[in-house]
């Protein structure tokens, strides 16, 4: 720390400062910790050890599952907390899968009847993890080992992850019903302190009634963070009075099948339902003596469902005067009876809150169904009963979805939840200021709907998730022309919605098989199929032997990545290290061309980035191929013609995996960086085309759109390289300069004056905007961490899986005066107070916009916007940041919308735009706007230990922003704030672009040259002057220009040589460093396969050669000039001469109706973009586009 706090603070907010870590979660014994969803699950076995120890009882606990969002990143945290782990008697195992890591469990158990002495432990505990398709594919395992039981101080858990709204997930999915058809009673935690809880619960439970419990967590919970007290003997656990049968419940052996299955039915399910009984799991939290209409939610639905109440103005005490019951349940299945038959007593009507299908409304239905008419409450949820009818329940209907009440697809919502509860209520009558508070809240809920429905941003504004900046997947998963592909479960699975000619996909471990039931009946006779490597260790395997089996002819692309990229970069195939700890020494290239040798592929060949180092590996079977990636597409052609399975492994570590090891100097930094030389580059986009990179950006200057590298985020793939086209230069050595190095804050704290902040009565709601992957969640971690510093109510959530991937990604965080004002963990329609937006685009995106308020919502708002992945694909992409910010303006009033330009400032100031985020942060701070202390957000931006100095430094520019924007604006420099709205020649005067291009021109060739371009312009102006435009005239300038302009071996090398060029590769860099130059030399060049001529490197020495070859522009087109006789220099000579004919015809017949016409084929040109090939097809595109305008001009 800098200094030590101020006194004046509170003594409480003073102490955490000097002695909260970010440890505290795992270290502490007692007391508050700020910890997520993940992390309670790996402090839940630690306090369950303490428990058995203050009982006396030396236990031990066992961890297995497998890894899937939103529980993608608990094997990571568990790694992490593997100190604090091994100290409680932990083994952390990862499972292969989740089927076999839950036989794992299984065995902990069968310690109940091991050799008697041969036990280290009185009983040994687990916690088996999976996402919701590894629930499915356990049932077997799960079902045998409930029947079996578990020990009297063991227990065991089963975690589920699932994700309602398929946001990271190949479909929507709910554990619920898989539990209960295994048998399993099934938790649904509310909060990160219930996952604490109710998990010492579940075991109880467990060890009580000898079944496993299943825990349904979901993103919105365990995603979530929060403050969280810690305490062994905060749970009290009641063990009640229940008849055990002879021998008890737990595990034996020998133990017959129909036992088992007896003792389940008859006994163990009773003892869990007494259990539930005994603790109270389910319970009243609102209720009155006369109440008559009963809510009933668990988990994240209760979490909405006291929210909905809230926003529609029904607090405890209103809810007791209008009758309102409301039930929290948390064991969702099997319901407990008896508790639920006092709730229900003395009620009219029961609404079912729950999200997906129905599990608590058919038991409480069941349950119910006994009771006399007169007394049976009438029991609503998802659809209601119609006009009048109470007939029967949804299946008596034809088609229900007309009464849809609370939907079962995609998840609920507070406003969702609002509407039901309200309809109802009005229905059975309230009081008159009670009904005006709830349609107050309902029309302002309508308001919103109406202005979502008339939001008409551009698709281009929306952040498709991509592959990241120089993954290997970018070339990987390209298939030959002609070829088609099936994708897989992994991050390659966003081929599907890339031009990659792959349709389809399977659940995990079944890549490829569907073209065993497909190529009998298809006239296609060869498939590829993606399997990344994770997926190949966990089950892909065994899709391969099918394959073989089925004697199909398919091409497996084995990806290697060397990491399990889309959920946190974790080893493929972990093993068991020294003392316990995980080691990378598990599944190798090796390994995978042995195992597929070994199951009877026809062929296999290695394609990799680094094929030298395969020189020194030992053990490849014979005969199989090594191949430099660059061959990929030869090396796809020809296994495509084989017949049977054959298998390409595709060895390239992944790009973000790259990263994370340079920065743990666990990997060397790439001394290689591109560039590219705008004035050479043609914008013609076969960069992009080639690498598939977010990093290439568009740069639009005075001679039109070009291309450039973002520095900050490119991965050093050099994959780029390969687009065809002399602009790109690699630079060896050295390193980039930092524009903001040892930048200070803007003037000393003490002259800033810190803002004046209302106090904190009620919940504050807040939402961070921004791209995947700049730091949009650690934002809301820094506000998280100071909030639970000062003693605040605190709960962030975060948005993770494919919104990593530069997609759109949320940070909710809530901030009360204490952690009781906060009902739920996300920010709800029309609810926020405050909106940090990061990027625009996702700031103006639907998810944002639906929570702002006019009069309410405030924004702190960085104008500027990184191109999406629409660029990619369409050269021609417009950024709609300006349009973005307009609809933010329209959805909140004028004096709570703060907006600058943050990307210039962070790349100006600090010489990276990776500190935006900070700077937003520090511009909402001083605006009032964030209800924390600056000693507390300095002390989180301490404990998150990145870049500290930095952040603190990105902080106080955001604030100087907010205090005094002009001085700020005076310190960026224009020529280096790139901006991607109107560029500027769009309003340059014509007669500034004339002499601009003519100046050029004159460098180009001579004055002559550029005289000659003048003076056809001039025809052009003279011709189109009567008709009183200029807009024939200028695309005529421009286009005249970009032909006469075209850059051969002459121009190339000019412009390679240029000393502008030159300087700008001086001011980047810093160091000795040395330039290569990657061309098609025309004389020297290589062709591929295609006939299209390949690029080589070449050195230095290239820049000596083009000084000597630049003077040498005086024999262009004439009979020495060598180069001229190519095909293409001949083909861009004559499309200046048809360029000429053609504008001369249009000026013979031109006139006010036909103008918009001659102004279409005078800007034909633009289109003609790039060299070589690439040029060819766009010349070819364009001539056919001309001969049909021509048709339309003649026809008059």
């Amino acid at each position: 720390m800098n200094a030590p706090f101020s006194r004046e603070m509170p003594e409480h907010i003073r102490q955490a400062l000097e002695t909260v870590t970010l440890d505290d979660k795992y270290s502490l014994d007692h007391g508050r910790a700020f910890m997520s969803g993940v992390q309670a699950l790996v402090k839940l076995p630690m306090l369950q050890r303490q428990r058995d120890a203050l009982l006396g009882k030396n236990t031990a606990g066992f961890i297995s599952g497998y890894r899937g969002s939103p529980l993608g990143g608990y094997d990571q945290a568990l790694q992490k907390a593997s100190p604090y782990l091994k100290a409680q008697n932990i083994v952390f195992q990862p499972g292969v899968n989740e089927e076999l890591a839950a036989t794992a469990l299984w065995g902990t158990q069968q310690l109940g009847f091991a050799p008697p002495g041969t036990n280290k432990f009185d009983g040994v505990f687990g916690i088996w993890y999976g996402k919701g398709p590894g629930v499915d594919r356990c049932s077997d395992v799960f079902k045998h080992a409930n029947m079996a039981g578990t020990t009297p101080w063991g227990g065991v858990i089963a975690v589920a992850g699932d994700d309602h709204i398929s946001k990271s997930s190949t479909a929507a999915h709910q554990s619920d019903h898989i539990f209960k058809a295994c048998g399993f009673p099934v938790f649904f935690p509310a909060s990160v302190q219930e996952i604490l809880d109710l998990g010492l619960h579940a075991f109880a439970m467990s060890r009580f009634s000898g079944v496993w419990a299943g825990m349904k967590t979901i993103q919105e919970i365990v995603e979530s963070s929060a403050t969280a007290e810690i305490d062994p003997e905060r749970v009290q656990i009641v063990l009640p009075d229940f008849p055990m049968p002879p021998g008890g419940l737990h595990i034996r052996w020998p133990d017959h099948a129909l036992d088992q299955e007896a003792r389940l039915f008859d006994h163990k399910w009773y003892a869990a339902l007494a259990y539930i009984r005994a603790n109270k799991l389910n319970h009243n939290v609102i209720e009155g003596a006369d109440d008559r209409f009963g809510l009933i939610a668990s988990g994240k639905a209760y979490n909405d469902t006291r929210q909905a109440l809230q926003d529609l103005g029904l607090d405890t005490a209103t809810c007791q005067r209008i009758g309102l019951r409301l039930h929290k349940v948390g064991v969702v299945w099997p319901l407990e009876a008896q508790t639920t038959r006092e709730f229900a007593t003395g009620l009219r009507e029961i609404l079912v809150v729950e999200e997906k299908r129905q599990v608590i409304e058919y038991q409480l239905k069941e349950e119910l169904y006994n009771w006399r008419a007169d007394v049976r409450p009438h029991v609503l949820g998802k659809f209601d009963e119609g006009p009048d009818d109470f007939s029967g329940g949804e299946w008596s209907m034809p088609n229900p979805s007309a009464h849809t009440l609370l939907r079962a697809n995609a998840d609920l919502s507070p406003a969702i939840i609002a509407r039901a509860v309200a309809k109802r209520l009005h229905k059975m009558g309230v009081p008159g200021d009670v009904a005006a508070r709830m349609d107050a809240h309902l029309a302002v809920l309508d308001a919103k709907d109406r202005a979502m429905q008339t939001l008409t941003l551009a698709s281009d504004a929306d952040r498709q998730p991509w592959f990241c900046s120089g993954c290997p997947h970018n070339t990987s998963t390209k298939v030959p022309e002609g070829s088609r592909a099936m994708a897989g479960i992994g991050c390659h699975f966003m081929t599907i919605w890339m031009d990659r000619a792959t349709v389809g996909f399977t659940q995990m471990g079944g890549e490829g098989v569907p073209w065993v039931g497909q190529q009998p009946f298809s006239t296609d006779q060869h498939i590829f199929a993606n399997l990344g490597d994770g997926t190949y260790f966990h089950s892909g395997l065994l899709a391969v032997r099918q394959a073989i089996a089925a004697g199909v002819n398919i091409t497996y692309k084995i990806l290697y990545n060397d990491a399990v990229a889309m959920t946190g970069g974790q080893f493929v195939g972990e093993r068991q290290g020294a003392e316990g700890s995980l080691s990378a020494s598990g599944h190798s290239v090796v390994q995978i061309a042995s195992s597929m040798r070994a199951e009877g592929a026809q062929k296999i060949s290695i394609v990799t980035d680094e094929p030298e180092k395969y020189a020194s590996v030992q053990g490849l079977p014979v005969g199989i191929a090594i191949h430099h990636r660059d061959e990929l597409d030869s090396v796809q052609r020809a296994f495509r013609e084989i017949k049977g399975t054959t298998v390409i492994i595709y060895d390239q570590t992944c790009a973000t995996e790259k990263r994370r090891r340079r920065k743990r100097g666990t990997l060397a930094a790439p001394t290689t960086t591109v560039v590219i030389n705008e004035l050479v580059c043609e914008g013609c986009g076969d960069c992009g085309v080639q690498s598939n990179c977010l990093s290439i950006e568009p740069l639009e200057t005075e001679f039109g759109r070009k291309r450039t590298i973002n520095q900050s985020s490119c991965n050093k793939d050099v994959s780029c390289v390969k687009g065809f086209c002399p602009s790109f230069v690699t630079v060896d050595g050295g390193q980039l300069k930092k524009k903001g190095k040892g930048s200070t804050a803007p003037m000393p704290l003490t002259d800033m004056p810190h803002p004046v902040q209302a106090p904190l009565t009620q919940a504050c709601g807040m939402v961070v905007a921004g791209v995947g992957g700049t730091g949009v969640i650690t934002i809301g971690q820094l506000l998280g961490m100071a909030a639970h510093m000062e003693g605040k109510g605190i709960v962030t959530q975060d948005a993770a899986g494919l919104a990593q991937k530069g997609g759109a990604t949320w940070s909710h965080v809530i901030i009360g005066p204490d952690q009781a004002s906060i009902c739920t963990t996300r920010v709800g329609m029309a609810a926020a107070d405050l909106i940090l937006g990061c990027d625009p685009l996702v700031a103006a995106g639907k998810d944002s916009l639906l929570r702002m308020q006019p009069g309410r919502t405030r924004v702190a708002l960085n104008s500027s916007s990184t191109p999406t992945a629409a660029f990619v694909k369409n050269g021609n992409w417009q950024n709609p940041s300006e349009a973005c910010v307009a609809s933010i303006a329209q959805s909140v009033s004028p004096q709570d919308l703060g907006v600058f330009n943050a990307d210039a400032m962070a790349s100006t100031l600090m010489g990276d735009t990776l500190y935006v985020n900070p700077m937003i942060l520090g511009y909402a701070w001083q605006k009032g706007w964030i209800p924390l202390a600056h000693a507390s957000l300095m002390r989180a931006i301490e404990l998150n230990g990145v870049a500290v100095e930095a952040n603190k430094t990105a902080f106080a520019w955001g604030r100087q922003a907010a205090h005094d924007w002009p001085s700020v604006q005076r310190l960026l420099i224009p020529a280096q704030t790139i901006t991607f709205h109107k560029p500027a020649h769009q309003r340059e005067p014509l007669d500034q672009v004339v002499e601009r291009r003519a100046t050029f021109l004159t460098a180009y060739q001579n004055a002559a040259y550029a005289d000659s371009y003048r003076a056809f312009v001039a025809r052009v102006q003279a011709a189109e002057a009567p008709l009183g435009q200029t807009s024939l005239s200028d695309a005529v300038a421009r286009n005249l220009f970009k032909l006469m302009a075209y850059k051969d071996e002459y121009e190339v090398a000019r412009l390679h040589t240029d000393p502008a060029f030159r300087q700008k590769l001086a001011d980047m860099f810093e160091g000795e460093v040395k330039v290569n130059f990657h061309l098609a030399a025309p004389l020297l060049a290589k062709k591929n396969d295609k006939g299209e001529l390949v690029k080589q490197k070449y050195g230095p020495a290239m820049l000596t050669a083009f000084r000597l070859l630049a003077p040498l522009k005086t024999l262009r087109g004439t009979a020495l000039d060598v180069f001229g006789r190519t095909e293409e220099r001949r083909m861009e000579r004559q499309l200046i001469a048809d360029y000429r004919q053609t504008m001369e015809q249009v000026l013979g017949t031109l006139n006010s109706g036909n103008h918009t016409l001659a102004v279409e084929l005078a800007r034909l040109p633009e289109t003609i973009k790039g060299f070589g090939h690439v040029k060819a097809r766009n010349v070819q595109a364009a001539r056919t586009r001309w001969q049909a305008l021509l048709a339309q001009w003649n026809n008059g």
